[in-house]
């Protein structure tokens, strides 16, 4: 496959599946992104598993490849991204080394609202031990100001949003509202605040949609206004579309985080939890850089374990607002694709 051809690149992305589907998803969001601005893409993951509900469709110009167990290594292309310091095969990055023109090396990082993305996105990282010795390694952080390397969007989202229709896609799905009821969707990682969660939901008319997992395994039935409805598995596309439906959103991990964002729509966000605890200071540094209200930022915490369950709820009305607010400031800012795109290209010409 040849490298650069009119101006386009040969991107080689790897992906390790760690324990839940977000860092997958990430990357083929941006696999397809990439591909429909005209860029070819090797996808290399080690567990493909989920596209075959994420992405039932695979995307043009975005080719699946397994991890290893290649005789031969193939060229690496025009640029290198490992999503989330997930170390490329040794024996690819020896290949990256022997190039004339080795590619362009990007480790794209996690998601965070916290000081130090802004500090160290696009810093350089020399390689000096290992299979990449001499080459060097960028820093690539995704986040929520001019400062960041943005978030991912691809240039037909919003249109996409401002055309849908609620109605039909509930239709689609055997799905209809009750009067005055309304819509919230829930993907969650286990959770014991589920049941306070449910009691509260059930206070009045609610439609609860339960994607597969620890969602549905702790919902169980209807119950007072509450009635429970459980998903089946829905493609990136389609899941988009659910968020756009809802009233309100219960998301998780970063790949939903962002895509909450764009629907407008009220949503709380489940962290990944980690042992240590540094999830309740990314928990903090969002709510700062979001700007969130007393209630919600109680509610937040108390979904994450970090504090009491809230007696109140935010206003609806006014989280819908700061929603709205909110999304007009990131669309303000260039996506993470274009931002990347640019980056890598600034580099290649020197």
């Amino acid at each position: 496959m040849p490298r650069a051809h009119n101006g386009f690149m040969l991107w080689d992305v790897f992906c390790r599946v760690v324990d839940n589907f977000g860092d997958l998803g990430v990357c083929w969001r941006l696999s397809g992104d990439l591909a429909t601005r005209g860029e070819t893409v090797r996808l290399w993951v080690d567990d493909a598993s989920a596209l075959d509900w994420m992405a039932p469709q695979g995307a043009p110009g975005v080719e699946l490849l397994p991890w290893t167990g290649y005789s031969v290594i193939p060229d690496p292309g025009d640029v290198v991204v490992e999503a989330f310091g997930c170390d490329p095969p040794a024996a690819f990055v020896q290949r990256m080394v022997l190039t004339s023109t080795p590619p362009v090396w990007v480790n794209l990082e996690y998601l965070s609202a916290e000081g130090y993305v802004e500090r160290s996105h696009a810093l350089p990282s020399p390689q000096l031990a290992g299979p990449g010795t001499g080459l060097t390694k960028w820093f690539f952080y995704p986040g929520f100001t001019p400062r960041t390397g943005g978030l991912l969007r691809e240039p037909a989202l919003m249109a996409q949003r401002l055309g849908f229709h609620r109605e039909a896609w509930l239709a689609a799905h055997g799905l209809e509202l009750r009067r005055h009821e309304r819509l919230v969707s829930l993907f969650c990682y286990a959770n014991p605040c589920i049941a306070a969660l449910l009691d509260d939901l059930a206070g009045q008319p609610t439609m609860l949609l339960a994607a597969p997992g620890a969602a549905q395994s702790a919902v169980g039935g209807d119950r007072g206004g509450l009635r429970v409805h459980a998903l089946p598995w829905l493609s990136q596309a389609d899941y988009d579309r659910l968020l756009w439906a809802c009233d309100l959103n219960f998301v998780r991990g970063e790949d939903s985080f962002v895509r909450a964002q764009w629907a407008g729509a009220p949503f709380v966000w489940q962290i990944y939890p980690q042992h240590d605890a540094v999830h309740a200071a990314k928990l903090d540094a969002f709510h700062e850089r979001f700007g969130a209200d007393p209630a919600l930022r109680a509610l937040s915490r108390a979904w994450n374990e970090l504090g009491p369950w809230p007696e109140a709820w935010p206003r609806q009305d006014a989280w819908i607002a700061h929603c709205h607010r909110w999304r007009e400031s990131l669309l303000a800012q260039e996506d993470l694709s274009t931002q990347l795109l640019g980056f890598v290209r600034s580099k290649k010409l020197k």
